[in-house]
């Protein structure tokens, strides 16, 4: 059974920081590619940042230099580093891994920042 749990959410004043980790079981991790998305109230979910089996990174424009994607195959585990929060990165936040050669695709069940004074 595939499982993603994420963690690390939570109340943080603007400026703050925070780390989510996402521990992934049931899967060859380090062959799976890794995406951070987050959804905020009323708008459709994005893409924050992804890590390739390779270990490139990639982030969307509105986090760069602010979040850090890395992943540890032997914790199979991925982090999302979020520093300079802004409140506009209040939303919940989910981990997914992906196998694009067989079309697997697994999500965590989410884990809320808020971002707020």
């Amino acid at each position: 059974q595939v499982q993603l749990v994420e963690s690390g959410g939570g109340l943080v004043q603007p400026g703050g920081s925070l780390r989510l980790s996402c521990a992934a079981s049931g899967i060859t991790f380090r062959l799976y590619a890794l995406d951070w998305y987050r959804q905020a109230p009323g708008k459709q979910r994005e893409l924050v940042a992804g890590i390739t089996s390779g270990g490139d990174a990639n982030y969307a424009d509105s986090v760069k230099g602010r979040f850090t994607i890395t992943r540890d195959n032997a914790k199979n585990t991925v982090y999302l580093q979020m520093n300079s929060l802004k409140p506009e990165d209040t939303a919940v936040y989910y981990c997914n891994a992906v196998f694009r050669r067989l079309d697997f695709n697994y999500w965590g069940q989410g884990t809320q920042v808020t971002v707020s004074s």
